[in-house]
């Protein structure tokens, strides 16, 4: 609720593109999670705030039933905003007194799990919120003063040398992880060096100005066709006016901090910078 403060009614609707969800959506499908895969569970007494929600709010959850598709929640006026936030409302209170009247292994697992998909949900928000200001002609800003693209990098651009062998890789312990993060295995490490500092914006400006976008032996061929097809040459949410570099944030347009980290490359753009730096991903 505390990322939706700024937000008018109006910016809980668009879907410019597919891969974007309304913020709507978003508010939604998080509480539908606690409902759907709790509620319905522990709660014998529960009644569903309105069983048409299981459709509307759905992702891939294919043994739930069918779903909006993808690309039309956007298209959608109802149900509305108002009706959502009091869908909100109503799942918190029974969650509220769930959890009040039962204490049990199962539901602390699903609850901890629903707490984690929130979590990326809330990220999800933010990141589908940027590009749907973005495309606005007025560059509106979410929330003046926030840019948590511009936080510098505090690494010393320094490499660290791991020698070759055998490592354990995956989840280990008892706190919560991914069903894709378990599977601990062992895997064979040739000798590396790995940087402690993420590439800055500066490091990739370098790039740029070496005709990184124009060359095409340093890019995979559906990325160099990538390229090519959508007129590519700097990262998304980057604009160069005059020779001056300013990038669109969650704060709204600013001047490109030099020193923080770069972000919103794809993998064809990582991978063609280091191939540039005489390096691999």
């Amino acid at each position: 609720m505390h990322l939706c403060q700024p937000l008018k009614t109006e910016d809980y609707i668009p879907q410019p593109v597919a891969d974007v969800s309304p913020a709507r959506w978003n508010i939604a499908h998080t509480t539908w999670f606690f409902e759907e895969m709790i509620l319905k569970q522990f709660a014998p007494d529960y009644m569903a705030f309105d069983p048409e929600f299981s459709y509307f709010f759905n992702s891939y959850y294919n043994t739930i039933g069918t779903r909006t598709p993808r690309d039309n929640r956007g298209a959608m006026s109802r149900p509305t905003v108002e009706e959502v936030f009091a869908y909100r409302k109503y799942v918190d209170e029974k969650m509220i007194d769930l959890l009040g009247r039962r204490d049990e292994a199962a539901l602390s697992d699903l609850v901890i799990l629903g707490l984690n998909h929130e979590q990326q949900h809330q990220e999800l928000l933010l990141t589908d919120l940027k590009y749907t200001f973005s495309v606005n002609p007025s560059l509106p800003a979410y929330r003046n003063g926030f840019a948590p693209e511009e936080n510098a990098e505090s690494g010393l651009g320094k490499f660290i040398d791991i020698a070759a062998g055998i490592y354990e890789i995956g989840h280990a312990g008892g706190g919560f992880c991914f069903d894709n993060e378990l599977g601990r295995h062992k895997t064979y490490l040739e000798d590396i060096s790995i940087s402690n500092s993420l590439v800055t914006n500066k490091e990739y400006l370098e790039f740029i100005g070496d005709g990184g976008y124009r060359d095409h032996r340093l890019w995979h061929a559906d990325g160099w066709d990538w390229v090519n097809q959508n007129a590519i040459d700097s990262p998304l949410y980057w604009h160069e006016s005059d020779g001056e570099w300013s990038h669109f944030t969650l704060g709204g347009s600013k001047d490109l901090k030099a020193e923080a980290p770069v972000c919103h490359i794809s993998f064809y753009e990582a991978a063609a910078f280091a191939e540039w730096k005489g390096m691999r991903l």
